[in-house]
């Protein structure tokens, strides 16, 4: 099972209003670059200035990762769930997808496309042609809980 990190950004970010996570447009991208969670604050593509580097774009993986839908954002007796349909399956289709090894997610929808969380898989993964890969979100638990 992947393990669940937050950025440190992704804190100061909720106190001043850069995300809404009820309505943003939520992605995940794929990157075999180690984050930092001090310093990385957002997504830059493959250059890996200011967010892990993502993987190359092409045999079935597109540049800027999958949607990730908000399936519910709600809170209960002063806990906040944010709950997200699993991002659509990336399947290997004319040569491989990969290494990658974290899973990150951003707000597609802030200017700055800000950095969320990440899921570490533990090790390197390389998706062969026809195999597939898809981040899977606890519809139970949730992405994240704020209390």
């Amino acid at each position: 099972m992947a393990s669940y990190v937050k950025f440190y950004c992704f804190v100061e970010n909720l106190a001043e209003k850069v995300h809404n996570l009820g309505s943003d447009t939520l992605k995940v991208y794929l990157s075999n670059a180690a984050p930092n969670v001090s310093t990385h604050t957002a997504y830059d593509g493959v250059t890996g200035t200011t967010g892990p580097a993502e993987i190359a774009a092409g045999n079935g993986y597109t540049a800027g990762g999958n949607s990730a839908a908000v399936s519910s954002s709600a809170q209960s007796s002063g806990t906040y769930k944010l709950v997200l349909a699993d991002p659509a399956t990336w399947t290997a289709s004319g040569g491989t997808i990969g290494p990658f090894q974290y899973a990150v997610l951003y707000n597609n929808t802030s200017a700055g496309k800000e950095l969320i969380a990440y899921w570490n898989y533990g090790s390197a993964v390389t998706l062969q042609i026809g195999e597939t890969f898809t981040v899977d979100f606890d519809p139970g638990t949730g992405v994240l809980t704020i209390a």
